[in-house]
């Protein structure tokens, strides 16, 4: 006959939350407990494993163009993105971030793939675990000036020379900057690089906060709901009170209210 433990399900699954792995002896010990509660837990537990193995392997793969930047003795690789550069208002963000080889955030990816409560969970994680981090900017006017293509890759070269350490590797989403520095342009390359998805978090959530004060200074425009993107609500706030100092007049259709 199957053994049943002496605890009760309570106590077991009170023990079951504090065990680190699939195959820790207190979990496989429960395998010939025959009560359906117990068995349930057990199935919890597993899913709950089988979870964490799946985001350990994807940042694994994710991490593949470090490990080999790595080996090949370039230590300091950094990863760029950016964020912005289809709204009507704000600036353009980016950020250049260097992560540990020992690097363990396992839900670090594409910030577009993250809901706003995560990414605002991750970017004080990420900020404390990395080796190295700078935020490069670009205003409305550079932007109108420049043109959004050109301000992003200022912004990005800001970025990179805002580092402490000099990098051996820059990995950039889709993107040539000038610095006499290596790089490897990627496509979506902030869900192919952990470094890219970690700068692509932190871009998004200072972006974030930015658009919030902005929402404070001028209302009636809803940049907390939307960005500074084109929403009706948006387009609404133009059409009543104007455009504001960070509305970017170069991009339709703000320039017919100028």
């Amino acid at each position: 006959m199957p053994e049943e433990s002496h605890e009760s399900i309570a106590d077991v699954k009170a023990h079951l939350a504090t065990i680190s792995a699939a195959t820790d002896p207190y979990l496989i010990s429960l395998q010939s407990d025959p009560r359906k509660g117990v068995q349930r837990l057990i199935a919890q537990v597993q899913h709950r494993f089988e979870i964490l193995a799946a985001k350990e392997n994807a940042v694994h793969d994710r991490q593949k163009l470090e490990r080999a930047a790595w080996d090949h003795g370039q230590q300091h690789v950094v990863g760029i993105d950016e964020v912005g550069r289809g709204p009507l208002a704000g600036p353009v963000v980016t950020c250049a971030i260097e992560l540990p080889h020992d690097f363990s955030l396992l839900d670090v990816n594409d910030s577009k793939q993250l809901r706003a409560v995560d990414r605002e969970r991750l970017y004080p994680q990420i900020l404390a675990a990395c080796v190295d981090v700078s935020i490069g900017i670009a205003s409305p006017r550079q932007i109108d000036q420049l043109n959004i293509y050109q301000a992003t890759r200022v912004a990005m070269r800001d970025a990179v020379l805002g580092l402490i350490h000099q990098p051996d590797l820059l990995l950039i989403d889709a993107m040539q900057i000038d610095v006499p520095i290596e790089q490897q342009k990627l496509i979506k390359g902030d869900a192919k690089s952990v470094s890219i998805g970690a700068a692509s978090i932190v871009a998004k959530v200072y972006r974030d906060h930015l658009m919030q004060m902005y929402d404070q200074l001028y209302p009636g425009y809803g940049f907390v709901q939307n960005d500074g993107y084109g929403t009706k609500q948006h387009l609404d706030g133009l059409a009543e009170f104007g455009i504001t100092p960070i509305h970017r007049h170069s991009f339709s259709p703000v320039a017919k209210y100028l």
